[in-house]
């Protein structure tokens, strides 16, 4: 079968048109998703409010409590909002260091003189996870969530025994015997153990002051919720360290009730800027190259999505375990 030259360039021509608009369309579609993510990515509460109105913002902490910038620029963004008529902060955590506790409680509290804010306490408020519950005007619990733990602790590993077993000793030069100490390598001698000691009952006195002040306890109420243990959400509303039991629906009527909110303002969940969900540019690329044909470009895009998506579930940090209490 014999082709005509004309043809076969008339065909050549034509492949390469369609090429062409194959890319422009590629590029064009790029430059859509770019924007949209441009757009998102200003929107203060994430996709769902492309078109601010009144609302309820849903602040979460939950896990570890270090006092990050991403959780402070969140709380200063809801504060700033003017479609945000109250907060409802939402709280499941350990705990975590003094000071990242106390960042978070002052960023709280600047919110909560902006804004009527509630807190409520969904499974676990101890230690700093308490601390921030307290920045909020009242604080909500369910029955069986677990509050307090009202104490500061310093652990290290002391591996000295060990050390001596294998026959290893660690030398070193200090400006005073007090510098980095402990240093686990030691037995911890009595003037480092009562500086650490010190830093202890210091911070210890200013979150007992926090509750005292924040929960109106003082004297023998006070010392009782000040001793290192956790409460259900029951004993805690006894104790005066919760203001009422019940969830979001209790959280929520006590703003509308005391606040005089409108009862049809939606409750909206704010996340930080790493936390907003959806797909990422690498899929949305890859989205976009099978829309256009280029069915090698989308699977090699899907699979970087993929190795994306996995690189988030690395650093899983356990903080607090009942079960080792007793080991």
């Amino acid at each position: 079968m014999t082709y005509d030259p004309d043809i076969m360039a008339d065909r050549r021509r034509l492949r390469r048109k369609l090429s062409f608009w194959r890319i422009l369309a590629v590029l064009a579609l790029v430059a859509v998703v770019v924007a949209a993510g441009a757009r998102l990515g200003t929107d203060p509460a994430g996709r769902k409010d492309l078109i601010p109105r009144d609302q309820i913002a849903a602040i979460r902490i939950g896990g570890f409590i270090s006092g990050d910038q991403r959780t402070l620029d969140l709380i200063k963004r809801v504060k700033e909002s003017s479609s945000v008529r109250a907060v409802l902060v939402r709280i499941d955590s350990p705990g975590g260091s003094t000071a990242g506790a106390e960042a978070l409680y002052t960023a709280l509290r600047e919110l909560a003189q902006e804004k009527p804010t509630v807190a409520l306490v969904e499974g676990l408020a101890a230690s700093g996870g308490y601390i921030a519950a307290m920045a909020a005007e009242r604080i909500v619990s369910r029955d069986t969530s677990l509050v307090g733990s009202i104490g500061v602790l310093i652990q290290y590993p002391n591996v000295a025994g060990l050390l001596d077993t294998i026959g290893v000793k660690v030398e070193e030069v200090k400006s005073s015997p007090l510098k980095a100490a402990p240093n686990g390598f030691e037995p911890t001698s009595p003037e480092a153990r009562a500086a650490l000691e010190s830093v202890v009952r210091d911070s210890f006195a200013w979150f007992k002051g926090l509750v005292g002040e924040r929960r109106s306890l003082s004297g023998a109420a006070l010392d009782r919720v000040s001793d290192g243990r956790i409460f259900t959400g029951r004993q805690a509303k006894e104790l005066g360290l919760v203001d009422e039991l019940g969830g979001q629906r209790q959280a929520v009527a006590w703003l509308e009730k005391e606040k005089k909110l409108p009862g049809d303002l939606p409750v909206r969940e704010w996340k930080a800027e790493s936390e907003r969900l959806g797909p990422s540019l690498w899929s949305l690329l890859g989205q976009v190259a099978a829309f256009a044909g280029y069915g090698e470009l989308a699977d090699a895009l899907r699979a970087a999505a993929l190795r994306e998506e996995a690189g988030r579930l690395d650093g899983l940090l356990a903080v607090w375990h009942p079960s080792l209490q007793n080991n």
